[in-house]
């Protein structure tokens, strides 16, 4: 199965993923992982959907995106930043590619060729996240058809 997250690595690095590397499914509904739980996994979505859902004092867990075949989740645990920042539940019946992050962090550090490339698709992945993030409030707080936003130096067109 060719995932957009390996296109281009070598046969050989490849095989080396895939030894880190396991499937796993999960039913619609079904929590991938929880908001401050420590999660040892990062994943490549197969198949499905999953939504990614933030808890707000007062509103409780909000989604905030939804993520599809080929998007990674759970990127914080390659980056060791400890708790997940996030609640992420499948949305529909979603197949993922789990990698160990520990083994992968392992593999990075022993080959900085391949280390290069898997650091260079997380953050591909991330600046599409952000970009993303930015859509979505600029959607929430943007202006209404027909208005022009002022500023201090006048209206922007």
């Amino acid at each position: 199965m060719q995932l957009r997250f390996t296109a281009g690595l070598s046969e050989e690095d490849q095989h080396k993923l895939a030894a880190i590397a396991r499937q796993r499914k999960f039913r619609t509904g079904e929590t991938l992982f929880t908001e401050g739980s420590d999660h040892k996994d990062l994943y490549v979505i197969c198949s499905g959907r999953v939504e990614i859902c933030m808890t707000i004092p007062a509103r409780g867990c909000l989604p905030v995106l939804t993520l599809e075949a080929g998007d990674l989740v759970g990127w914080s645990t390659i980056l060791q930043q400890g708790e997940m920042t996030a609640t992420v539940a499948a949305i529909d019946e979603t197949e993922v590619i789990a990698i160990n992050a520990e083994a992968l962090r392992a593999l990075c550090d022993a080959d900085h060729d391949i280390g290069y490339q898997i650091m260079q698709r997380i953050a591909r992945a991330l600046s599409q996240r952000l970009v993303a993030c930015r859509l979505q409030v600029l959607d929430m707080y943007g202006e209404q058809p027909g208005q022009t936003f002022q500023s201090e130096k006048g209206a922007v067109e």
